[in-house]
């Protein structure tokens, strides 16, 4: 079983459910009907699997807000919000595979944003060919 860092990554939010929950969280906590609305198309079963799920797993809580019935509100964790950045590169690759525009502009010239990798400690921008991954090393 593949263990390096991307593996592990899928193996907690590899399926498109999951990632368009978390990317509906991202603006701010949602009660169950809200997210059902959020996530176009999603079967009522598999949305409660996926939450049980992304809570089992730190990226999501629930908070009772009504006792009888009991209903519950979801957010995001701070691990969960942490997919935010993988999100937006995953949506603009989206867009542009598909020939649209990337999804985001800056709003003091309209221009487009794009998104890349960036070294704290030497304060460079990155490409492909600077990167490994700790397991590589």
């Amino acid at each position: 079983m593949e263990s390096g860092p991307l593996a592990l990554g899928l193996a907690r939010v590899g399926d498109r459910w999951s990632l368009l929950i978390v990317d509906a969280l991202l603006a701010r906590p949602l009660k169950y009907g809200e997210l059902s609305t959020a996530v176009e198309g999603i079967a009522p079963n598999i949305l409660a699997s996926r939450l049980r799920q992304l809570e089992r797993d730190g990226l999501v809580v629930s908070r009772v807000y009504s006792e009888r019935p009991v209903r519950m509100a979801y957010e995001l964790t701070e691990t969960g919000r942490g997919l935010a950045g993988a999100l937006s590169l995953l949506a603009d690759w989206g867009a542009r595979a598909n020939g649209q525009p990337a999804a985001q502009f800056h709003d003091a010239c309209g221009g487009e944003v794009e998104q890349r990798l960036w070294c704290r400690t030497c304060e460079r921008v990155l490409d492909d060919g600077d990167l490994h991954h700790f397991d590589e090393v």
